[in-house]
């Protein structure tokens, strides 16, 4: 992505200077300090039910902050991790108080000219909704509506009710803002917080009785928004530099831990890798996306896009041993945005050696019983092509991002467009996306999982169930890469309107993206 297309947005938003900077955001951690997993809500008696505020500051070191608030008995905390069970009902009341009174003003203001959910008037860098990231919910008012839902500053907030399925699989999702054109700047500014669907010890037994560590990596940006720098953070931790203050994450010699990463970030590829004395260690991968592996496999090197999340076994290393958490480099193509290997954080060993884990008991739930399960054997209805493209002006780089359904004129989203593709509940689509850009892509679709079939024409080594993967660069002459995909649309809960984009904020709020229609 171009620094002339940042700089043409940034000049774009006007009115996003007019913000004031009184703190609505909760301090964040010192540098070098040990990582604290966010507070957990937990669910009673099968509802969860609480109220967050988006709030908006600038730190003392120019960094713009968005927030998720919320009053626990103690505090006002930051971004806590929604905890809830397959069936269970979330009751999540949000409201919106950037600005505190001030106007809005902005040469992006996109008036909503068809009925809306929740407050109504023009999106701006100011207003609000949720999404509910990977939850397969329904695509409506009050649930995850993210194309009409508007929550307004200063009003009295919105009510979200929705239902989590009761074969929802166990695993980590995520709750961020969506408003078209300005998804960017509240998550990039750290608006995005994690939800854990539990009882994954019943599917993956390896993880039963082993410490739970939910670990967000996201980025924040300086003001006034020009191209750059982002810094990452973990767990809201300044992280990324190498040689420095890095966060800690506390282990025992030996012990193992579960490990649920979300990578919140704008726009990285992360190659994660645990490394013990420069060399990566192996990891027992047992999610993706929030969805159990068909069964458990080992790896060094877990890439997770941005917007995806893995979750897998770690084990410390000896007493003595020096242990760090990476990402990698990762080449994004020739206008891609360069991700260089960065430190997460390094791993403080500390009291007696673990004890020896005990024998890893039988799966309560089948595999079997998650929603999607046997997609894999099921007939598709219909095949289908899509593809990522930009366009270019001069030597500046890419000025127009889309997303295309083969045979239909290029075009970017537009709010009140008609749906590129309408389907019907009960059909299974097979979806082939091939990226003919020069910067890799993180192909992203809302209410379903999909199941990788293949990947540049050859079957996947793990046709594992996403809901976001990486569609590498094109290199300029020969194939385009492409993966293969199957769509699950028997669910009556996928019936509706929804989209799906790339997962790189700045080319969904810029675009890439388009709606599709599920009829009844």
């Amino acid at each position: 992505m171009s620094s002339v297309t940042r700089s043409a947005l940034a000049t774009a938003i006007v009115g996003f200077f007019s913000l004031g900077a009184a703190a609505q955001c909760p301090p964040r951690p010192n540098p070098d300090t040990v990582v604290q997993d966010a507070p957990s809500i937990y669910s009673q008696n099968g509802v969860l039910k609480a109220d967050l505020g988006l709030g908006y500051s600038v730190d003392a070191n120019g960094y713009t902050h968005y927030c998720y608030t919320y009053q626990n008995s103690a505090a006002v905390v930051e971004a806590p991790t929604l905890r809830v069970n397959p069936g269970d009902r979330l009751l999540l009341h949000v409201k919106d108080n950037i600005m505190a009174g001030k106007e809005s003003v902005s040469a992006m203001d996109m008036p909503l000219s068809w009925p809306t959910c929740g407050d109504g008037g023009t999106a701006t860098v100011n207003s609000t909704n949720v999404h509910f990231h990977g939850l397969n919910v329904p695509p409506t008012c009050h649930q995850d509506d993210v194309l009409t839902t508007l929550i307004q500053p200063g009003t009295t907030g919105f009510q979200f009710d929705t239902q989590i399925p009761a074969n929802e699989p166990p695993g980590l999702y995520w709750y961020h803002p969506h408003v078209h054109g300005f998804t960017e700047f509240q998550v990039n500014g750290g608006a995005a917080g994690a939800i854990v669907v539990e009882g994954m010890e019943k599917v993956r037994p390896e993880v039963a009785g082993l410490t739970e560590r939910v670990f967000t990596i996201r980025q924040q940006f300086l003001v006034p928004w020009v191209p750059g720098p982002y810094q990452l953070t973990f767990n809201f931790q300044p992280a990324g530099i190498v040689q420095g203050p890095s966060p800690i994450i506390q282990m025992k010699p030996g012990e193992k831990q579960f490990w649920r990463i979300l990578n919140a970030t704008l726009q990285d590829f992360m190659p994660l890798q645990v490394w013990v004395s420069d060399t990566p260690q192996p990891l027992l991968l047992i999610a993706m996306d929030g969805y159990p592996l068909a069964a458990p496999r080992t790896e060094t090197t877990i890439l997770v896009p941005p917007a995806g999340r893995a979750e897998f076994i770690v084990q410390a290393p000896p007493s003595g041993s020096e242990a760090y958490f990476y990402t990698l480099n990762y080449s994004t193509g020739p206008t891609g945005n360069p991700d260089t290997i960065e430190p997460l954080a390094k791993i403080e060993l500390s009291g007696s050696p673990a004890a020896t884990p005990k024998p890893t008991p039988a799966p309560q739930i089948s595999i079997d019983k998650l929603k999607f399960s046997g997609l894999l054997n099921v007939k598709p209805t219909t095949e289908r092509k899509l593809y990522f493209s930009e366009e270019f002006g001069g030597t500046n780089g890419p000025i127009q991002f889309y997303i295309t359904v083969d045979g239909q004129k290029q075009k970017v989203f537009q709010a009140n467009e008609d749906p590129v593709i309408t389907t019907q509940v009960g059909a299974v689509e097979d979806w082939t996306i091939e990226n003919h850009a020069l910067e890799t892509h993180a192909f992203h679709i809302h209410q379903i999982h999909f199941q990788v079939l293949e990947i540049d024409g050859k079957p996947a080594p793990n046709q594992d169930l996403r809901d976001t993967i990486e569609i590498p660069y094109w290199s300029g002459s020969g194939p385009y890469h492409r993966v293969k995909v199957r769509m699950d649309f028997r669910d009556p809960n996928t019936a509706g309107t929804f989209v799906f984009h790339c997962h790189i904020l700045l080319h969904e709020d810029l675009g890439m993206m388009h709606k599709i229609l599920v009829k009844q």
